[in-house]
């Protein structure tokens, strides 16, 4: 008979700590994971002109950033697990140091082992008459795990340890969660922080839609809080509430240190005892049991949070299904934390907690493994004019993650489980001792599986080929490349191989994370894993006129290929509906771009920007501008490099010739 869960939390627990202490032994022996800078974005978002203030370099002084020298924020794609052992390694192509130890606030909003799948909506431009906009629901993110809650703690337990070890002295974390998973995390919380670490637990209040009618309405969440040591930050004139009404009224009298009311103390051998309300003639006559309660400029909120969830037209609102309300962060970070304070949440989502604590004067690092969260939040901190931030990603992502995968011990173990969760057979031995490659059953396709630690490249998609034209005596009809991670070539190849029946798609980047979450043959069941195409952006011939201040640089997108529909996780009414949108208005489904206009081959600088929604561009919610005019100073060589991320969050990259 299967155990309960109570009866797994000392092995989760166990296995918990066993992992963590493998993790911190291999950063103390000098195995460290990188973090590779994608993107420093220069926010601006006026379609007249570039970033308008100092543009960071890149490595830089970051050594004395974390005592409050010149830092940098950072919003970090990939998965959690992989960024903190990144952050208590240290970042040297950026110049950052080990933060074992350095940052003052953690919150988290981690998934609440709700057992759904979440998604999100995407506007596209009408394809009626009316124009009506074009509604799709894209995958946003799994709350499903393999195993259950037992799956998911075993998820938490080791990211909880490497955080504790991230926060200072004076830090605290705040664990966002609700009843589903809430009373077994809090007693991982309390193996890893100690019960008498816990602060407080507060319980957020919120109304919505009434759904249930046989049953109470769940209308609350709870956050637990603990520090790590007894010396923590709390400011609580930092978040007084207003006093109700009629409360002032009862302090009447007035002396130099402001308004105050009479109050009796407390004790059996008090005359008045705790009474309040007296008068000055009591003070008199009972001076040693009274006391003057003096005004303060509000009152300390309590444990039970009523802050309303965010409604329909609220200004803060995108487009994200989990998106926490901007007081709920605001409250946290102005308590536990200070100006010029680190914070970080290593389940981004929307990126709240970043905003707001940019908004409040505190650095921010952020991470979210979700292609949509990343987009959603830098686009969100581009739209609030934060200042330059880095979009890092994990250096060798889907190396590092398959390292740290407990079942897949070799690159041939993983080769064959993706085959087949594209629908492909292995080769026997005896046919071919290549692992990599695979067949379609029943038909003449030829499947080949590329390696996670390496590029995919043209010198691939030429492999490919050829194994096609002699692999088991060739005849066959078709290959299909599926890749992790891809050079800048693969665009060229795929168009100079076009005619041999070569397709190259993508490996989800996730999918590492969804093997661990639900498993294979729940995968395969399913049916959730799909295999996109690699797009790629046609930009216009640049064009640069000489003025006398300067040059003006012209940059117009062309075209945007999104070869196949059907292999994006969407419902088939969907897929008709983009099918139309790419055919009607292919550039339509550009959601961000970027260009930097003076690309070195190593960094892409962001110093221009559109994104759908940014109506100081112009007045359309549902289009980028596809044309813009960059005015920079005249250089006799220059490369500009164009980046665009498509609805679905896959990016594309040109660089050109000016």
């Amino acid at each position: 008979m299967a155990k309960s869960l109570i009866e797994e939390l000392p092995r989760i627990v166990s296995e918990g700590r066993r992992e963590a202490q493998q993790i911190l032994e291999r950063l103390s022996s000098g195995t460290q994971i990188g973090l590779q800078t994608n993107e420093l974005v220069l926010p601006s978002k006026d379609v007249s002109g570039l970033f308008k203030g100092s543009s960071p370099q890149i490595p830089n002084a970051f050594n004395n950033a974390v005592g409050g020298g010149n830092w940098m924020n950072r919003l970090i794609y990939g998965d959690n697990l992989l960024a903190i052992q990144a952050l208590l390694a240290g970042d040297a192509s950026t110049g950052l140091p080990s933060l074992r130890g350095k940052v003052d606030l953690i919150y988290i909003d981690p998934p609440f082992d709700s057992k759904a799948d979440y998604r999100t909506k995407i506007n596209l431009p009408g394809t009626d008459i009316q124009q009506k906009p074009t509604v799709i629901e894209q995958f946003a993110y799994a709350d499903t795990w393999e195993q259950g809650t037992i799956s998911y703690l075993r998820m938490m337990y080791p990211r909880l340890v490497l955080m504790k070890e991230l926060l200072s002295d004076r830090g605290s974390i705040y664990v966002h969660i609700d009843w589903h998973v809430g009373p077994y995390l809090k007693i991982i919380l309390d193996d890893i922080f100690t019960k008498d670490m816990m602060l407080n637990e507060i319980i957020w209040c919120y109304s919505s839609m009434c759904k249930s009618k046989n049953n109470w309405n769940r209308k609350h969440d709870n956050i637990y809080v603990y520090t790590k040591t007894s010396n923590w930050t709390f400011n609580s004139n930092n978040v007084l509430e207003s006093y109700a009404e009629g409360y002032e009224e009862k302090f009447k009298y007035k002396d130099d240190k402001g308004y105050y009311m009479i109050r009796g103390k407390g004790g059996h051998m008090s005359p008045i005892h705790s009474q309040g309300d007296l008068t000055p003639e009591h003070e008199k006559k009972y001076p040693e049991w009274t006391y003057r309660q003096y005004l303060q400029g509000g009152g300390l909120p309590k444990d039970w949070w009523e802050i309303p969830f965010i409604n329909s037209q609220a200004k803060e609102r995108i487009n994200y299904a989990t998106q926490k309300p901007e007081a709920l962060l605001e409250r946290i970070i102005k308590a536990s934390s200070n100006e010029g304070d680190l914070v970080c949440d290593f389940f981004g989502g929307s990126g709240t907690t970043a905003a707001v604590a940019e908004r409040l004067g505190r650095r921010w690092i952020t991470c979210d493994i979700g292609k949509p969260a990343s987009l959603v939040m830098r686009k969100r901190f581009i739209d609030q004019e934060v200042k330059p931030f880095l979009y890092q990603s994990i250096g060798d992502y889907q190396k590092e993650a398959f390292r740290n995968n407990k079942k897949l011990k070799h690159v041939g173990d993983l080769s064959q489980v993706v085959l087949g969760l594209y629908g492909a057979l292995p080769f026997s031995p005896e046919q071919c001792n290549d692992r990599n490659f695979g067949y379609i059953k029943g038909g003449r396709t030829l499947v080949m599986v590329d390696s996670p630690n390496r590029l995919t490249t043209a010198a691939t998609v030429k492999r490919a080929v050829e194994a096609k034209a002699s692999l088991l005596g060739g005849g066959w009809e078709k290959v299909v490349v599926l890749g992790w991670n891809f050079a800048f070539d693969i665009s060229q190849a795929i168009s100079q191989y076009k005619d041999s029946n070569v397709e190259v798609l993508v490996i989800p980047p996730d999918l590492l994370d969804k093997l661990a979450k639900k498993g294979f043959k729940k995968l395969i069941d399913d049916r959730s894993v799909r295999f996109s195409s690699l797009q790629y952006l046609v930009v216009k011939p640049v064009t640069i006129t000489r003025q006398p201040e300067g040059d003006e640089i012209d940059v117009e997108l062309d075209n945007y290929v999104l070869l196949s529909p059907d292999n994006i996780p969407l419902d088939d009414k969907d897929k008709e509906k983009l099918q139309d949108v790419m055919q009607r208005d292919p550039l339509s489904l550009i959601e961000y771009w970027s260009i930097d206009p003076d690309y070195d081959g190593v960094t892409f600088r962001s110093t221009w920007q559109d994104y759908r929604e940014n109506t100081d561009n112009d007045s359309d919610p549902l289009h980028c501008i596809y044309k813009t005019r960059l005015k920079v100073e005249h250089k006799p060589q220059r490369k500009v490099c164009v980046k665009a991320v498509d609805v679905f969050g896959f990016e594309s990259q040109v660089v050109m010739d000016a």
